[in-house]
């Protein structure tokens, strides 16, 4: 059984995630069919890109995604444009849909959550102290 999954890449302490579709038994790092997205949580707000197009294929083919990555599609709101494809929206049109929707978030491309002001109390009170 195909499973759409998170694979974990990036340094040591600084995770970031490909959604990957890949065999069931396979290894979290092991060869995958196609790797369909990308997700980084230490952005704010986090980052997802998505193969729209890609995830609505694998889906289809009955492909069963992991409660990570099911979470990620509920918030991109890829879960209720998958619904209108198989009523029987043209792809173009929702692929369109998340390219607009996914342009409007504003996404911080520092990847360091202690950068962001208010997060880094040592740094603050030694900015102070000098």
């Amino acid at each position: 059984m195909v499973r759409l999954r998170l694979r974990r890449v990036g340094a040591k302490k600084q995770p970031s995630y490909r959604v990957v579709a890949i065999d069931r038994e396979s290894p979290r790092d092991g060869r995958a069919l196609e790797v369909v997205g990308f997700y980084n949580p230490r952005t704010e707000p986090d980052t997802i890109e998505l193969k729209e197009a890609r995830v609505y294929h694998w889906l289809s083919v009955g492909a069963q995604p992991s409660e990570a990555v099911e979470r990620l599609l509920k918030k991109m709101g890829t879960y209720d444009r998958y619904e209108r494809f198989k009523a029987g929206e043209e792809v173009e049109a929702l692929v369109a849909e998340y390219a607009e929707f996914a342009a409007s978030r504003n996404v911080d491309p520092r990847t360091r959550r202690d950068d962001f002001v208010g997060k880094n109390k040592k740094a603050e009170k030694a900015a102070e102290e000098a």
